[in-house]
């Protein structure tokens, strides 16, 4: 496959992640599928935004950069027509740097909310019962969140969508580099001869 070809396949799966991620981390901001009456209640790295900044907008760039590569017909430089393709090869490379950061940002937020665990209330007071992250494996414990309803349940599992899109995002980019690698060295595949 062409690297454009590839980079195109790559910003093809990319979008859709990102929008996934952006409406997870909205989802977020209800906990337990509810509306909170203070904003207070909600747990702190939903508010960090990872899932829209991280991985939903800054996202966006690399997703639409990779897309346009398979057309890219660069007129080149120096009467040298490949020169243009293997430029845009190398920015795709700072672009899938970017989107690296966006999505390892998301990834380190929903990894440290996963061990953190969800604000709720104990029926005493509005705070975070499973600091140290012993909840994942102790079902009982979940027990001590009284309001707002199933928000354990709710939070662990968009928390998990998050790091696992996040975690895909991540080694899409990390392919893209790869890539767009090749892409600079060798030009286009037919200067490689691959394409026949």
């Amino acid at each position: 496959m062409c690297t454009g070809g590839c980079a195109k396949c790559l910003g093809i799966t990319l979008i859709p992640l990102a929008v996934l991620c952006t409406l997870v981390n909205i989802l977020l901001f209800f906990p337990g599928g509810q509306v909170v009456d203070n904003n207070q209640h909600i747990t702190d790295e939903v508010w960090y935004f990872g899932g829209i900044l991280g991985s939903g907008v800054l996202m966006i760039f690399p997703a639409l950069v990779f897309l346009g590569l398979k057309n890219n017909d660069c007129c080149g430089c120096c009467g040298n027509a490949s020169c243009g393709k293997r430029f845009a090869m190398f920015s795709s490379i700072i672009f899938a740097a970017v989107g690296v950061l966006g999505a390892g940002y998301c990834f380190a937020v929903s990894a440290v909310a996963l061990h953190k665990g969800p604000k709720c209330y104990t029926g005493t007071e509005w705070t975070y019962p499973f600091q140290d992250g012993n909840y994942l494996t102790n079902h009982t414990s979940w027990s001590v969140c009284k309001s707002p309803e199933n928000v354990v349940t709710w939070n662990l599992t968009l928390f998990s969508l998050l790091l696992i899109m996040s975690g895909v995002q991540v080694l899409l980019c990390a392919i893209q580099v790869v890539n767009g690698l090749i892409g600079t060295i060798c030009g286009d595949c037919k200067c490689c001869g691959c394409c026949g």
